[in-house]
C-alpha cells in the first residue's frame, strides 16, 4: 500500500514539474516574440509628372499629366517617366515613342540624363523630320518639366551615339528643352490664328533645319 502511494506521489511531483517547465517555457517563447521588432515598410507618396505626347495630326506637343510609383532615387523616377511615354497617351493624343521600346539604363550627371534605348527605337520608328523632332522634345520636355534640374538630354542607341535618329534629326550630341513644338493648353484665343499658324510653321521649320544641320 505505501508503493502504491509513494508511486501515485512520484507521479504528481513529475507532471507538476512538467507543467511548470512547460509553462515556464512557452511563456519564455511568447516574452521572445514581443520583443521582435515589427518591420514598417515606408510608403512613398506619388509623384506628379508631365508627359508630352503629339496632338492626333502629328503638328505639335500637348501636355498630359501622371502619376508615378513613390522612388528614392531619381533614376527610378526617370525611368518610370520613360516607361509611361513608352506606353503611350491615355486620351486620343498620339504616341511618340515605339510601344517595342526598351530601356537599357538611365545616368544622371548633374543637369544631363543619358537614355540608353534598345534598338526598337530606331527600327519601329516612323521616321520624317518632324516625327522625330516631336519624339526627342517629347523625351527632353517630359523629363525636364517633371525633373526641372534637368536640362539636357543624351540619347543612345544599344549604348552608342548615334548620328541621327532616323536620317533626319542630330542626336549626336545633347539637346536642350525646346518648346517650340508645344501649345500651351492654357494658350488664349486672342492671337490672331492665321498670324500664329504662320508664326508656328516658320519656327518649326526652323528647328528642323538646326536640327538636321545639328545646330542645336
Amino acid at each position: 500500500m505505501k508503493r502504491i502511494f509513494f508511486s501515485l506521489a512520484l507521479v504528481l511531483i513529475i507532471g507538476i514539474s512538467t507543467g511548470y517547465i512547460l509553462g515556464w517555457f512557452f511563456q519564455d517563447s511568447r516574452d521572445e516574440e514581443t520583443l521582435i521588432p515589427e518591420m514598417i515598410e515606408e510608403t512613398l507618396e506619388e509623384r506628379e509628372v508631365t508627359l508630352y505626347f503629339a496632338e492626333p495630326q502629328g503638328r505639335y506637343l500637348l501636355r498630359e499629366k501622371a502619376g508615378i510609383s513613390g522612388c528614392e532615387d531619381d533614376r527610378d523616377c526617370v525611368r518610370a517617366l520613360l516607361t509611361l511615354l513608352i506606353a503611350g497617351p491615355q486620351g486620343d493624343n498620339v504616341r511618340v515613342l515605339p510601344e517595342t521600346t526598351r530601356i537599357d539604363g538611365v545616368e544622371l550627371e548633374n543637369d544631363l540624363v543619358r537614355i540608353n534605348f534598345s534598338r526598337h527605337l530606331v527600327d519601329h520608328h516612323p521616321g520624317g523630320s518632324m516625327t522625330e523632332l516631336l519624339t526627342i522634345y517629347s523625351l527632353i520636355n517630359s523629363l525636364s518639366e517633371s525633373f526641372p534640374y534637368l536640362r539636357q538630354m543624351q540619347i543612345l542607341v544599344e549604348g552608342e551615339v548615334r548620328q541621327t535618329l532616323k536620317g533626319h534629326v542630330r542626336i549626336d550630341h545633347p539637346v536642350y528643352a525646346d518648346y517650340s513644338l508645344t501649345q500651351s493648353p492654357e494658350s488664349g484665343t486672342s492671337v490672331d490664328e492665321p498670324n500664329r499658324e504662320e508664326q508656328d510653321n516658320l519656327e518649326i521649320e526652323r528647328l528642323i533645319e538646326e536640327a538636321t544641320k545639328g545646330g542645336y
